[in-house]
């Protein structure tokens, strides 16, 4: 039985909000999974459009109460990690590194260096720990899997997404912006 728009929002680990940042987070994992298999315009491409969505859906995750605070893991290992990374690496060559300004630090004046490859692969194991948390069937689980992806958001890849995203797009439209604006829509 289907709940009802109401019900629904009564209960917000199954909230609208929750289920479509769960089909896009599973989109963006399921398309870098396979992200070796198309060109690195393609790939660029998908993130452009794919990122400001990830932002928003994540942005608009509900509170939820935590039954218990141990209901909670892991699943991107180390080895995963890695091989995302030097996939990526390897695609963007000497375009993967880019500049930030940290305004976290005191001085606001110093850029920070950070690599394409290291944010997106970031994001990809804060979202599949997400995903993956929360196909467990017991609700505390769920809950976790929320608070700890709203948590991750607002700490860490609320920021990178900002940041990266200009980096995407410079790469995108840089050498001639017609006819990147062209290709992009010919697809």
């Amino acid at each position: 039985m289907l709940m009802s728009e109401n019900e629904n929002n009564m209960n917000p680990v199954a909230s609208r909000t929750v289920l479509e940042l769960l089909t896009v987070a599973n989109d963006f994992c399921s398309f870098l999974d396979k992200a070796e298999d198309f060109p690195r315009t393609g790939v660029l491409t998908y993130l452009q459009r794919v990122l400001p969505l990830i932002y928003l859906k994540a942005s608009l995750l509900p509170d939820v109460k935590v039954e218990d605070e141990d209901a909670i893991e892991h699943y991107v290992t180390e080895a995963e990690w890695e091989d995302l990374f030097n996939m990526l690496h390897a695609k963007f060559g000497d375009d993967d590194e880019y500049y930030y300004i940290d305004h976290h630090e005191r001085s606001n004046n110093d850029p920070v260096k950070m690599t394409i490859s290291e944010s997106i692969t970031d994001l990809y194991q804060d979202l599949k720990d997400f995903i993956l948390l929360y196909q467990k069937p017991l609700t505390p689980f769920k809950q976790n899997a929320i608070m700890e992806c709203k948590r991750l958001f607002a700490t860490r890849f609320g920021y990178g997404i900002v940041n990266v995203h200009s980096a995407i797009h410079y790469l995108l439209f840089k050498e001639d912006p017609d006819q990147s604006f062209n290709q992009l829509f010919e697809e």
